[in-house]
């Protein structure tokens, strides 16, 4: 086995030391932008349609509705508060891909990928588009993304991938040219496919024009049952959506919204319906946060087109600089815990974040001294096919869209979309789509889960030791539709 870049350019251990000096265990999003409060559910009501979950996809879901047909009544319930969970703690890359990238869409959907590509482009135009017409406070950068090649056998994976015309091929001098690293030994720039946004701020601005166009939104409001009422073909047919939130004397308030329509926006937390809670599981992932770069510093590495940047391993970071000029730096690590479990304590894993800061400064060694302000970890929501999946439940009454596995800031639109489409049986474009008909492979049960998740990251290392071939467990899980290639 070969080594990888990271470890033939191991950076001094003082210089890691000193940056991680002081990091707190904190969400930078979410300290950076402070929202709206919004009250919680303390009296049972009724809705036409009940969003459930305060991330973008509940938001988008809620929002759409109301620009559909204003007289809808619209409410959105959130355990917690509005974005603090994945849609607070991402990199805030909005990328066009459906299908978490070119190659795992031809090998999932080979007969429909070029119309998905096209309404990716077209989804990511729409949020554009939204943003600039609801004038929604996000830092919304339209400036592309740079694939980086780290190794020598990732070059030609990247030439492959240009077409000359919205995704170019930057040789070494080119990719320097846009940003210096020591590592990097080509580029891909993709031009229209990525856009950069502050991921709280996104989330407030959601839930503020929700508002304003009428949506009741409730938050500290966990949703704990979906209950049918009547049948499909009655009057009164619908789902009970009940509640655990707590009155204002902070008793217990078993609140129920009577809706005819349910949408859900839970993602990787465990669905309310039992159906689904093998199609998904929680994957820690974990980011740092610089403090703001001097200009001196911003001169030592470029970057003056500000493209999100990401490298070509399977073992991939992603990194951008914020609206105050910090750098983002995240991923590598994918962890798994026993049980699929989502627990606050996950979010601190030392290792991980001492990793990353010495890849940090394996990428950028002229920023030695930088130091690194705030850490945090998010659980993404990762099903088999590495993409969303949708459907419906209960007679066509709840629908969902989840499984975006990392890659849902601009697809969760689209999922809104979708939901929509199916709760009111209205034939489109995207409901014809195999990507909506069909579903992945569930993961199985434990102890079997947790073997198969961790054996699948210990070879997807191995692989990106051996110049990226694939070893007998990985192409065993492609040809049984469980392998991974973004």
């Amino acid at each position: 086995m070969g080594t990888t870049v990271f470890e033939r350019q191991r950076p001094n251990a003082v210089t890691v030391d000193h940056a991680l000096t002081g990091t707190r265990q904190a969400v930078f999003w979410l300290e950076d932008a402070p929202g709206d409060a919004y009250p919680s559910l303390t009296a049972s009501t009724t809705a036409d349609l009940v969003v459930v979950g305060g991330g973008y996809s509940g938001l988008w879901t809620a929002l759409l509705a109301k620009r559909r047909d204003l007289s809808t009544e619209v409410v959105l319930l959130e355990a917690k508060t509005i974005g603090w969970a994945a849609s607070g703690r991402n990199g805030g890359f909005a990328e066009s891909s459906l299908t978490h990238g070119e190659e795992n869409g031809r090998t999932r959907f080979a007969d429909e990928y070029d119309q998905l590509a096209r309404m990716g482009r077209e989804n990511l135009d729409a949020i554009e588009t939204i943003i600039r017409e609801l004038d929604l406070d996000a830092d919304w950068e339209r400036g592309g993304a740079i694939d980086v090649a780290i190794e020598p056998h990732q070059v030609e994976w990247l030439r492959e991938g240009a077409n000359g015309e919205d995704d170019v091929f930057l040789d070494q001098a080119e990719v320097q040219a846009s940003v210096h690293s020591p590592t990097y030994l080509a580029g891909l720039f993709h031009k229209r496919d990525s856009a950069l946004v502050h991921p709280v701020k996104l989330a407030r601005a959601l839930a503020r024009a929700c508002a304003d166009a009428g949506v009741r939104i409730f938050e500290h409001t966990p949703v704990t049952e979906l209950v049918s009422t009547g049948s499909r073909e009655s009057a009164g047919s619908g789902v009970d959506v009940h509640t655990a939130a707590r009155d204002l004397t902070g008793r217990p308030s078993a609140a129920v919204v009577r809706a005819k329509k349910v949408a859900l926006g839970t993602n990787v937390f465990p669905s309310l319906l039992k159906r689904n809670r093998l199609y998904t599981v929680p994957v820690y992932d974990y980011v740092l946060m610089t403090e703001p770069l001097t200009a001196e510093q911003l001169d030592a590495i470029g970057w003056q087109g500000r493209q999100g940047l990401g490298d070509s391993a399977n073992q991939f970071h992603y990194y951008r600089l914020s609206a105050d000029n910090r750098i983002l730096f995240g991923g590598y690590d994918a962890v798994y815990h026993y049980g699929g479990r989502v627990r606050e304590p996950y979010e601190q894993r030392e290792t991980t974040h001492r990793r990353l800061a010495e890849h940090f400064f394996t990428t950028f060694p002229q920023l030695d001294g930088l130091r690194f302000t705030h850490k945090w970890a998010g659980a993404i929501d990762t099903c088999s096919r590495f993409c969303a999946y949708f459907g419906t439940a209960r007679d066509g009454r709840i629908a969902y869209a989840t499984g975006f596995t990392g890659l849902g800031v601009a697809a969760t639109h689209f999922g809104a979309e979708v939901m929509l489409d199916l709760l009111y049986g209205v034939e489109t474009e995207r409901t014809s789509l195999k990507l909506v008909r069909s579903k992945p492979i569930p993961f199985p049960p434990e102890p079997v889960a947790s073997v198969g998740v961790n054996l699948m990251r210990w070879a997807l290392d191995r692989a990106d030791h051996n110049e990226g071939r694939r070893n007998l467990f990985l192409r065993t899980m492609d040809a049984v539709g469980l392998g991974f290639d973004s």
